[in-house]
């Protein structure tokens, strides 16, 4: 007499999930808390100190040069790390390590405040200290999950981007106070302290951990670059990524050159509300925050229940005609600055909400098809590989702003052109993405069975 089989036991979250997810805020904090307050910072204390009106376009091209190149060398260093972290170290030592690392260049910011050159070193240590632990912090996000519980990663990854906004929201309302009441030494300094936070938090989950040991160096390089499943991966992933910088290059302009436009708008949303340049970001922050969990449990298992399946490269191509109207909101404002105006601040709070809309959708699938596309000696690799769409796209945002502050070949981009000119580039983008798209064969590696 045959028995029924026992029901399976449900699906339950990693016990190290909390200390990740406890970590990511205090670290995105320590992150976007510096970010929030750089570009008016870098203006008013080095670039056009005396507000001199006929500098201040050439200042805020430098400005937003040198805050894209700190951005792009930050998210280029996440390769160094993913190798040294799948190849040599591990996962758990490269984060502990250059998490410390990370905390010297925040104490470097507060220093050199005043010092144009110290505060360089500092932005080039927490480039090296962010970009080093970048992708090996999701990487290892998902190296807690088996193929028992791999059903849960998408809503892992999503509460791992809302940790992300969290983050983000906290230190976009509190910098720029600090900054305002206390000084800029102070201003970057809380954000050390909180990567402090980040740093014991990840080490208090050290007993929880599942590490995967790396490969070695020669086993590797022979998976990374050898014939087989490792470079047939990578060549299926670069394809859907080489897409991808486009679309950072029309979020990363918000919180640079959109910050500036908010300086030259009216930014009293109500009576007595005047919200400060900086802070007017916490709009779409807030609204993601909301967003993240509307798609995860709402739109996406709502529509699957219909029959319409939404593969992650449909959720990222829609995504990317989103962020772009945003960006067409963002040029009609800028239009009105140019002219002459103040328009009001409630045009740019609706560009970045819907802007987030487009945004939070290509972030936290790509990060999914990151590490759920590649084979298990690879996965911080890859991620590394989706964190360098956003260098790329940082590197050339700082190209396009140098070139305008001396007046280059790329100089007739200012003002609205720059925005339309990043629409149109979009355009361009979307189009071959869905060529590509189409043709693109998935093969997905989870759990401990993944090659």
């Amino acid at each position: 007499m045959s028995h029924p089989a026992a029901p399976a036991a449900p699906a339950v979250f990693p016990k190290a999930l909390p200390f990740i997810i406890g970590s990511e805020v205090a670290e995105r904090f320590s992150y976007y808390g510096m970010l929030t307050i750089l570009p008016t910072f870098l203006v008013a204390q080095f670039f056009n100190p005396t507000h001199a009106g006929a500098l201040t376009a050439g200042a805020e091209a430098r400005a937003n040069e040198l805050v894209h190149s700190f951005a792009a060398l930050g998210y280029a260093l996440p390769v160094v790390g993913a190798l040294l972290a799948d190849w040599v170290l591990g996962k758990y030592r490269i984060i502990l390590y250059l998490s410390i690392l990370y905390c010297g260049g925040h104490a470097l910011l507060a220093a050199f405040s005043d010092d144009l050159a110290g505060f360089r070193l500092g932005l080039l240590v927490v480039a090296v200290g962010m970009g080093g632990i970048k992708s090996s912090v999701s990487a290892n996000l998902g190296d807690q999950f088996t193929q028992a519980n791999a059903s849960l990663l998408p809503k892992a990854y999503g509460w791992f981007q809302m940790s992300i906004d969290v983050g983000a929201a906290l230190a976009t309302v509190i910098t720029p106070l600090l900054y305002q009441h206390f000084g800029p030494a102070v201003a970057f300094g809380v954000p050390g302290l909180l990567m402090a936070t980040a740093a014991l938090t990840f080490w208090l989950g050290r007993r929880r951990y599942v590490r995967v040991p790396p490969t070695g160096f020669r086993a590797g390089l022979r998976q990374t670059l050898g014939p087989g499943e490792g470079r047939a991966a990578l060549r299926r992933i670069l394809a859907v990524f080489a897409f991808v910088p486009a679309l950072w290059m029309l979020n990363e302009q918000s919180s640079s050159e959109w910050v500036l436009q908010a300086t030259h708008l009216n930014r009293e949303l109500w009576p007595g509300f005047t919200p400060l340049a900086e802070q007017l970001q916490l709009a779409g922050i807030v609204f993601g925050i909301g967003m993240n969990p509307l798609l995860t449990y709402g739109i996406y298992p709502a529509l699957a229940r219909r029959g319409l399946h939404v593969t992650p490269l449909r959720r990222m191509g829609a995504g990317m005609v989103v962020a772009a109207l945003a960006v067409l909101i963002i040029g009609g404002v800028q239009r009105g600055v140019d002219a002459g105006g103040h328009p009001s601040a409630w045009w740019q709070v609706l560009a970045y909400c819907v802007l987030v809309s487009g945004v939070i959708t290509v972030a936290i699938t790509g990060l999914e098809y990151a590490y759920t596309h590649a084979p298990r000696a690879l996965k911080s690799l890859t991620t590394a590989l989706w964190v360098l769409t956003i260098a790329a796209a940082n590197f050339g945002l700082s190209l396009l702003n140098g070139s305008i502050a001396r007046g280059g070949w790329l100089a007739g981009l200012h003002g609205a052109n720059f925005y339309w000119f990043s629409v149109a580039l979009m355009a361009v983008n979307v189009t071959l993405f869905a060529l590509v798209a189409t043709r693109q064969h998935e093969q997905v590696y989870v759990g401990p069975g993944a090659a």
